[in-house]
């Protein structure tokens, strides 16, 4: 099953070809809600409620009428957090970013360290992996909206990601609703600048959608990453996600986020995206305004699809009180 957000308000449930509308349902966050206090899945809520109207997905979708697939109604309740060197693949262009001349950086000991002991046994505890935070809800996109670059960001460029979408329960425990594609946009010249500028680079908006998956993650996700200017494809790749490709078990990342109690504050809304091993900068790549980043996989669904913008400059002045 997969859900879709309706900027104007409402819910999309898709089975199969079928996309139909939610009775009754204003969103995806208050459906969510709903299934908390009943102590339904989202499946059984939506079953509960009923289907109604036949929809057209991909013409909602190109008519820019969909949303990121969950929101919170107030932004600053909505996180956005990521994990990074979570993919058997993702070593290689980080390591010839941040090498030194001791002959290992830091991003391949992080790298080795996932590979040793990312994945725990049931009941054990794992590595804790490269964590990073991108901001709040105000930095959440749309499928179709702008990535924005700021002012003074030197690149602007994709990561092809799976994120997790999580509400936090009233006794404080996380529930997590599913899984979308995700853009998780970062500043890579910035990062390769020197490794602990890191957090800087990540303060920049990512997109997610246009649908959420409800239910398991699969284990061998296969998708592409392409880049379109003036229409034409500059770069293509394919991407691999899930936990056959991963140095991590999702468990493993899902803990050691949780376990701060500032992520587990009643009603918040948590997105976790879970690292990717494909960059077109690795691959000599510059972006450019106008350029439209494209990112699919078929386990979810419609492809998730973002133009790059430039912002003006902002000023950075501070008024005293």
């Amino acid at each position: 099953m997969h859900l879709s957000q309706l900027k104007s308000g409402g819910v999309i449930c898709r089975r199969g070809e079928d996309s139909r509308l939610v009775n009754g349902a204003k969103s995806v966050y208050h459906l969510a809600q709903a299934a908390i206090a009943s102590g339904k899945t989202l499946a059984g809520l939506v079953d509960q409620y009923g289907l109604g109207d036949s929809v057209d997905l991909m013409q909602l979708a190109d008519q820019g009428a969909l949303d990121c697939p969950v929101r919170h109604p107030d932004p600053a309740h909505m996180f956005l957090t990521g994990t990074g060197l979570t993919h058997t693949g993702s070593a290689s262009a980080r390591d010839a970013m941040h090498a030194d001349t001791a002959g290992m950086s830091d991003s391949m000991k992080m790298f080795r360290m996932g590979i040793e002991g990312g994945k725990p046994k049931p009941g054990e505890e794992g590595v804790q992996p490269e964590w990073f935070y991108k901001g709040t809800g105000v930095n959440a996109i749309g499928p179709g909206e702008p990535l924005v670059s700021p002012s003074f960001a030197l690149d602007g460029g994709e990561e092809p990601e799976i994120a997790g979408f999580y509400v936090i329960g009233e006794d404080g425990t996380p529930f997590r609703l599913g899984f979308t594609i995700s853009n998780e946009f970062s500043d890579h010249v910035t990062e390769r600048i020197n490794y602990l500028f890191l957090a800087h680079s990540k303060l920049r908006p990512a997109s997610f959608g246009p649908e959420l998956l409800v239910g398991p993650l699969p284990d061998d996700i296969r998708g592409f990453s392409r880049i379109r200017r003036n229409g034409e494809i500059i770069w293509e790749k394919p991407f691999l996600s899930g936990e056959a490709n991963m140095s991590h078990t999702i468990a493993n990342l899902e803990h050691h986020h949780f376990k701060y109690g500032l992520f587990r504050q009643p009603g918040d809304l948590h997105v976790h995206m879970f690292g990717t091993a494909t960059l077109s900068f690795a691959d000599g790549i510059r972006t450019e305004a106008g350029d439209v980043f494209e990112i699919g996989a078929p386990d979810f669904g419609l492809t998730l699809k973002n133009p790059l913008a430039g912002s003006d400059k902002l000023s950075t002045a501070v008024t005293a009180l």
